[in-house]
């Protein structure tokens, strides 16, 4: 089982500058989750989704995390 702020600090160890936001949809191993980013300026969405995969790979192989809806953007 990983805890929304074990997410947090996972993607935020892969993305220094991000802001992430956690939110449990069904128990905790489905996830909404929400990042914003200047790293995702210039990447395509599919590279950004890759990008924050890449920080959840452990969770999401062992499907400590089951369900991830995932949401990327640059800051305003």
């Amino acid at each position: 089982m990983t805890t929304k702020y074990q997410v947090i600090n996972l993607i935020k160890q892969k993305i220094a500058d991000s802001e992430v936001f956690v939110e449990n949809l069904k128990g905790d191993d489905h996830l909404q989750v929400r990042v914003i980013s200047s790293e995702f300026n210039g990447l395509s969405l599919v590279k950004q989704h890759q990008l924050v995969y890449s920080a959840l790979k452990a969770e999401l192989a062992s499907e400590a995390i089951h369900a991830l809806a995932l949401k990327t953007e640059t800051p305003t």
